[in-house]
């Protein structure tokens, strides 16, 4: 187990009357048993702030979980103005917080952010993306407790991982000048990988513009194609036979969603090139779904679409029994500690500074990025 047993407070913020609503089981009580299964050695203490129950030492925990309640931000009982002081004294202590519906209005409140109190009219979807958010915020104030970086704590099967850019994307106006001089660009940062757009034109003339790539990027850098689900069946296996003298490392999302598993599979039978996909499912379970059909080689799961990293763990293990790989949607720096702590982990997407100027910004000490590697912080 961990050198460090971690400590976090939860501070649970349903009133006493609403205990009794689910089966008996508090707020509280379910992030225990959520939290517990992880961290066996952790320390997890209930404090049920609506009963005016409080950490009486702030540096007792490692960090605190400030769960939901029925009640507004705006209701005027007074230990909703005590909870709002203890949050502001957590945050004096650099100590991390994570807040859950009630518990994140509150915190966005303290911090001068605009709070809805009315919960309803969410969509599903958005109700998954919230969810996997604050999944990730957990393992971040699990792995900052333990001083363990989340690489390690998911497995640590490496300490670096291939990155690629994602380039080559249509616009009006663009010529062969510009995407030539993109492309440059982008191999005298030091990029070794470049996975590029088609399906906007036709496969002709794709092919044309696939010809210019090869041409700047060379023979030995790999090339993976996104085809953002643009094909037809029929299409697929036109254009999947046309691509192949460019020896495409995958060929991503190469057909339309409504029958997408079973033509997947179809169109698998018909190349050599291996298929990826799974960034425009909404759950964990359609990502099942298509390895379990054998419809791709490659799983582009997203953590912060849906499941955060508790999911991707799963899908991670998932791909490794069926002998997968995963190559994770979009952000890079997020995804690289689940990359890199499996073998089925095989690479990360990344972005020049135009299409997400961004990328490395929101955070504090991100990984480092060199010559088509990431280097993960230890």
């Amino acid at each position: 187990m961990n050198s460090h047993s971690i400590s976090i407070a939860i501070l649970d913020s349903v009133p006493k009357m609403h205990w009794n609503d689910d089966n008996g089981i508090t707020d509280g009580e379910k992030f225990v048993s959520l939290l517990e299964p992880e961290n066996a050695s952790g320390k997890f203490d209930i404090f049920y702030v609506s009963e005016y129950q409080f950490p009486k030492n702030i540096e007792s925990y490692d960090g605190y979980l400030l769960t939901g309640s029925p009640v507004s931000v705006h209701d005027k009982d007074e230990w909703i103005k005590m909870l709002s002081e203890f949050v502001g004294k957590v945050h004096k202590k650099n100590k991390p917080i994570v807040g859950v519906c009630f518990g994140h209005q509150l915190i966005a409140k303290h911090f001068g952010g605009v709070v809805e109190s009315n919960e309803k009219g969410w969509s599903r979807e958005a109700l998954i993306r919230i969810s996997a958010a604050l999944d990730i915020a957990c393992w971040d104030l699990i792995g900052k407790a333990s001083k363990i970086p989340l690489y390690k704590l998911f497995g640590g099967y490496r300490n670096k991982i291939p990155v690629y850019v994602t380039c080559a994307y249509y616009r009006d106006g663009k010529d062969e000048k510009e995407l030539r001089k993109e492309l440059q660009k982008l191999l005298k940062i030091g990029h070794q990988s470049f996975k590029v757009k088609v399906g906007g034109l036709s496969i002709k003339e794709d092919t044309k513009r696939l010809e210019i790539i090869r041409q700047e990027i060379g023979d030995d850098k790999d090339l993976m194609i996104d085809v953002n689900r643009a094909w037809d069946l029929k299409t697929a296996i036109e254009g999947v036979k046309e691509f192949e003298r460019f020896n495409p490392t995958w060929i991503e999302e190469p057909v339309r969603w409504e029958d997408d598993r079973r033509n997947l599979k179809l169109l698998s039978q018909q190349t050599k090139i291996p298929l990826s996909g799974g960034e425009s499912e909404i759950t964990i379970y359609g990502c099942r779904s298509m390895v379990e059909e054998n419809a791709i080689q490659i799983l582009q799961f997203d953590c912060t679409m849906f499941g955060g990293f508790t999911n991707g763990k799963k899908l991670s293990a998932l791909c490794e029994l069926n002998h997968l790989d995963i190559a994770p949607h979009h952000d890079c720096y997020i995804h690289a500690p689940l990359v890199a702590s499996s073998p089925s982990g095989r690479i990360v997407e990344s972005f020049d500074d135009e299409r997400d100027p961004l990328q490395a910004q929101l955070f504090e000490n991100p990984h480092k990025m060199s010559y088509g590697w990431i280097h993960l912080n230890e």
